[in-house]
């Protein structure tokens, strides 16, 4: 059961809520702003679902897992993996980052940091063990051409 909980999706539903929380019940009359901030996050929610979107598309069609616990099948490195080992995590903290804007929760723009560094630590580097053990030389190639996030 705890396996299905500690998902990527999990942790970023907690860090939405709790960006949702301050702004609602702790705002303090701070904003970014009417318009820019509206915009740009949804420029940034936006392009994060389509990062998502996107990779997801590309490991079904290499038929692999996207489940973050499972062993791959394949090592993905075509369409958007040529850009970033990370685009659904990237995503993920793009949507993140777009509603606190979008919302103006001033006082939540600590969570994009902690989110990040949580996601890097219970999932990116698990899995890139696994695809390095499984992988090996061609991994280690693709992590010197293709960087962890952007």
């Amino acid at each position: 059961m705890l396996k299905w909980i500690d998902m990527p999706p999990v942790w970023l539903t907690g860090a939405l809520v709790l960006a949702w929380v301050q702004k609602t019940y702790f705002g303090f009359g701070l904003s970014f702003g009417p318009v820019w901030a509206d915009l740009l996050g949804g420029v940034l929610v936006g392009g994060g679902l389509i990062l998502i979107g996107l990779a997801i598309s590309e490991m079904r069609r290499h038929r692999t897992t996207v489940i973050p616990h499972s062993e791959a099948e394949r090592l993905v490195t075509s369409g958007i993996f040529k850009r970033s080992r990370n685009p659904i995590y990237l995503g993920d903290s793009m949507i993140l980052t777009g509603m606190i804007l979008y919302w103006g929760a001033v006082l939540a723009l600590p969570l994009i940091p902690v989110f990040v560094w949580v996601i890097e630590k219970r999932f990116i580097v698990p899995e890139e063990d696994r695809l390095r053990r499984k992988f090996r030389a061609t991994f280690a190639q693709y992590t010197n051409d293709v960087r962890r996030w952007v």
